[in-house]
């Protein structure tokens, strides 16, 4: 794969395999240069289509790319399913399928588990994140995920992922590339979205003049996260390497460039 791709680094299992793609390795050109995966930001069909083959021969498995609409909806992933199904978030248990998301400032949360028999993806921007009545997209995600991992797991697998009395073991996740929390300026709607659920979360707004605030998106998803008994989160901190509008040379951003490409977050079984 191409060097400057984030490879996680998280104890995934062995037959797990992950990688976040960023502007380089393609052809695209400006404002989409170099390697767009987006097809519905203006960009020229043929290159997004080469892209998009080229990144399928690299994972060695088939990428299933979603139609995000900043919902909650969970996809369970088959060898049928086809590119453009609405949903922000998709998990499977099928070797060779890969987990997909899209992102150009919004947080893409990647799960497997010590077994390795179930992988998801979400997509967690500000509305997914909050949901209705405190269930967002990781809400959901993390419940579809328990369910398949507990159906689909063999006696094997039980003894080495999961606690003696077959409940699954918690699974883990890693915080891809997103706006960060020196960038993200949001209104008190936003604010008042997580607060309505966890007070608590007034912690991670900080003000930025009159009537505007700055969210940390990580954060709010570790907290989240945290509260489904997910404890094992890498990837995103919140530091600067990972905000996508102050790394303008490697990856897209909305936010700062209001026409731009899309990069990809990707998991998936082997």
């Amino acid at each position: 794969m191409h060097s400057d791709w984030l490879v996680p680094d998280w104890p995934a299992p062995a037959t797990v395999r992950a990688v976040c793609t960023t502007r380089a390795g393609g052809d695209s050109r400006a404002p989409y240069d170099s390697f767009n995966l987006g097809d519905h930001v203006g960009d020229d069909p043929q290159r997004v289509a080469a892209h998009r083959e080229a990144l399928q021969r690299e994972l060695g498995a088939r990428p299933v790319f979603l139609q995000q609409v900043h919902g909650t909806q969970v996809l369970e992933l088959d060898p049928a399913s086809a590119h453009g199904t609405p949903a922000d978030a998709c998990l499977t248990s099928q070797a060779g399928l890969a987990c997909t998301i899209m992102v150009a400032d919004c947080l893409p949360v990647l799960f497997t588990d010590a077994a390795g028999s179930v992988v998801a993806a979400a997509h967690a921007g500000w509305r997914g994140l909050a949901g209705q009545q405190g269930r967002g997209v990781l809400e959901q995600v993390h419940e579809r995920f328990e369910a398949l991992a507990l159906a689909t797991r063999p006696q094997s697998a039980i003894e080495n992922g999961a606690n003696a009395d077959g409940a699954a073991a918690s699974p883990l996740a890693w915080l891809g590339p997103c706006i960060g929390p020196a960038a993200f300026e949001v209104g008190p709607e936003v604010k008042a979205a997580f607060e309505a659920h966890d007070p608590a979360a007034s912690a991670l707004f900080r003000p930025h003049g009159a009537g505007k605030w700055l969210a940390d998106l990580p954060g709010l998803a570790r907290r989240r996260l945290a509260a489904l008994g997910v404890t094992q989160v890498y990837g995103n901190d919140g530091s600067a390497q990972w905000c996508t509008v102050s790394n303008s040379s490697r990856f897209f951003s909305h936010r700062r460039d209001r026409v731009s490409g899309r990069f990809a977050a990707c998991i998936w079984r082997v």
